[in-house]
């Protein structure tokens, strides 16, 4: 098979030592981080039907600030990326927050949409810079805890999530402004932690050279056994593995914009509405705290099976109008474990290609930016009852996606 080739490698990759990268008191500010964060990308759904009518947008144009906000995201990914061990971990996680702190006031300030969109853009940017490069840090940072300590991270972004809707349909979607602003005002603070921060870090071992980059490793002929083989698996794997980004993110970002609209368009109260919303981000969290026990005794590719099929099954339930706030929270549930479960899975099938994990972070992204305009061009043909209809045919592809991905992957996973 011609995945053969890098199962020998990867059976041979030895864990990271362990570099003390944080201390107490920037852990604790890294996980307020992204809450912060979860919370941002989480208020521009519940908050759509107040801007629509503040700038009389269409569905679709009101889709574009979810769009920029993802677009400036996937610039801050491959930017930290880019000065990942170039520039002090400080300067840059602290550029990060003072975006996102920035763009965040001027969307809430904003004027007219098109000032609006370059907020949200610039918002964008401070959040990927946060997402990929505390990710990256907690990577490296805790040795043979990190798995866990990226699990906990990620977890708060969840509780970010939940907490933006939630303050939405407390306050409600007109004064989303003054959510804004408050969200800004509280990246401030954690400038203050950033000196628990480590400056400089050094990479971990790898089986590849460190100048080596993940589209590099796909067309590189491979050193060890097989040869250009190993390099068009890696190159078709990489390629599955950001399709099934792409398209788990599409849902996730989809469900959070347009779950409060579809719930309204059949029946629902505006507060109604927004609270399942945020009990769908509810579940998100739930789920991944779930699936660390339940990783124990499964692989990634079961959990990520499992997560498409259900995913699936919840949103053609949610086209039930009785059903759907329940629905959308099994899809919360479900779609939960795929980011943070795939990450393992990708680094063992694809062990030459160190930015690997930048590549899907990065092109995940592009998931929430074509979410927006995509869905709402859609929305605009068939009408709002037919979102989660639309977004159960995507979720069939990445069950798909992730069913060639075992079949590829089998040998170098080590599945049965």
């Amino acid at each position: 098979m011609p995945d053969t080739p890098t199962a020998r490698e990867v059976k041979h990759i030895r864990p990271a030592p362990e570099t003390r990268v944080f201390n107490p008191a920037a852990v604790v500010a890294s996980c307020v981080g992204f809450v912060l964060i979860g919370a941002l990308q989480a208020l521009y759904g519940p908050a759509i039907p107040a801007f629509r009518d503040a700038h009389d947008l269409s569905p679709s144009a009101a889709g574009l600030g979810l769009s920029a906000h993802f677009i400036g995201g996937v610039v801050g990914v491959l930017l930290f990326d880019r000065l990942f061990g170039r520039m002090g971990n400080r300067r840059i996680l602290g550029a990060s927050y003072l975006l996102m702190a920035l763009g965040a006031a001027g969307f809430a300030l904003a004027p007219n949409w098109p000032a609006g969109l370059v907020a949200a853009l610039l918002a964008g940017l401070g959040f990927g810079g946060i997402d990929y490069g505390l990710n990256q840090l907690f990577a490296v940072g805790f040795g043979h805890r990190s798995t866990a300590m990226l699990n906990i991270l990620n977890a708060h972004f969840g509780i970010g999530a939940i907490l933006g809707p939630a303050l939405i349909a407390a306050v409600g979607a007109e004064h989303y402004p003054a959510l804004f602003l408050a969200f800004a005002a509280a990246n401030l603070p954690l400038l203050l932690c950033l000196r628990g921060v480590r400056d400089q870090v050094s990479p971990p071992a790898s089986a590849a050279p460190a100048t080596t980059t993940a589209p590099d490793a796909a067309r590189a002929p491979a050193t060890a056994a097989g040869g250009s083989v190993l390099g068009r698996s890696l190159g078709s794997v990489l390629a599955v593995f950001v399709a099934l980004y792409v398209l788990h993110v599409g849902i996730e970002a989809g469900v959070g914009g347009w779950e409060p609209t579809h719930l309204e368009t059949v029946g629902y109260g505006a507060g109604a509405a927004a609270t399942a919303t945020a009990v769908y981000w509810l579940m998100m969290t739930v789920g991944r705290f779930l699936v660390a026990p339940i990783a124990l005794r499964h692989s990634p590719q079961t959990i990520i099976t499992v997560s498409c099929a259900g995913m699936t099954v919840c949103l053609l339930l949610a086209s039930v109008p009785s059903l759907a706030p329940y629905a959308y929270a099994g899809v919360g549930l479900f779609i939960a474990p795929i980011f943070p479960t795939g990450l393992p899975w990708l680094n063992a099938a694809a062990p030459r290609a160190r930015r690997a994990g930048a590549l899907v972070i990065a092109a995940s992204m592009i998931g929430g930016v074509a979410a927006g305009p995509a869905l709402g061009k859609a929305i605009e043909w068939s009408g709002v009852r037919a979102v989660p209809l639309l977004l159960g045919a995507v979720s069939a592809v990445c069950l798909a996606a992730t069913l060639w991905l075992i079949r590829a992957t089998r040998s170098s996973s080590g599945s049965p």
